[in-house]
């Protein structure tokens, strides 16, 4: 909360607990009672990051039920604290049977949705294009929406991964036909987060290393591509960037003012 004060954010993203581990976030009621009061009181919409672990297209046993159960956990906790929405990775096929990984979704996501809290929604954010993964370009994200069947279910976008995945971010024009194209897919009201980073890697590198805005291969263009396109100017955006935050807050207001 203090750091969203000294950046002026107007939005955050929060972890409960280890994004690099299994243990389920564990928040007392009076703690997450007076979070929510302070976001509430400070007009600031929060949404929770799950554990990077979590892989709901796993063909292993055990990894799938632990992503499912630290997943439920974190959506509870989430709604405790009044988060909009929980934020998760699409994950891996870890043997490359992609279609395989794909049948395997639905029940993945449906057992996880049944008896967690609506009111905070549970977001696919595509990765990187590395090797393996379901969800990585627009294409295959729709894909993996229409796999898993859940319209409830919404979309949270990277500009690093878009951009390492190998979309053109830097043509406004084909990045609107892009998302009007997803959008018409899938439905409208799907995106509900950016993920505002740069990228130390080239397009198309499949690698998901987060720069400081403006300082990385993505370019400012493309940035500002990104942050004034009219299908996105409703949807909340964080940055992810390498500390401290407060130069890219200001950065990304810059490139939202018209210029």
């Amino acid at each position: 909360m203090a750091e969203a004060a000294e950046t002026e954010s107007e939005v955050i993203q929060v972890f409960l607990g280890s994004p690099r581990g299994w243990a389920p976030p564990r928040i007392d009621q009076e703690t997450a009672d007076q979070f929510r009061h302070r976001c509430s009181t400070q007009n600031l919409p929060v949404f929770v990051h799950a554990a990077y672990l979590i892989n709901l297209a796993s063909p292993k046993p055990d990894t799938l039920q632990k992503s499912i159960t630290t997943l439920k956990t974190t959506l509870t906790a989430a709604e405790q604290i009044g988060a909009q929405g929980v934020v998760v990775h699409a994950g891996s096929s870890i043997d490359g049977d992609r279609p395989a990984a794909l049948e395997r979704l639905a029940t993945a996501y449906a057992t996880v949705l049944e008896d967690t809290p609506q009111k905070t929604r549970l977001l696919v954010e595509p990765t990187a294009g590395a090797a393996n993964a379901t969800a990585s370009t627009l294409k295959s994200t729709a894909e993996y929406l229409h796999a898993i069947d859940r319209p409830e279910v919404g979309l949270c976008l990277d500009t690093c991964h878009l951009h390492a995945a190998g979309e053109t971010l830097d043509d406004a024009d084909a990045l609107h036909k892009a998302l009007t194209e997803l959008t018409d897919t899938i439905g409208p009201d799907r995106i509900d987060l950016i993920h505002l980073n740069d990228s130390k890697d080239p397009h198309r590198s499949g690698r998901d290393r987060h720069e400081t805005l403006g300082h990385g291969t993505i370019g400012e263009h493309a940035l500002r591509n990104i942050i004034t396109n009219p299908a996105l100017a409703t949807v909340p955006m964080v940055v992810e960037t390498p500390v401290p935050h407060a130069p890219d807050v200001a950065y990304a207001k810059r490139l939202r003012s018209p210029t």
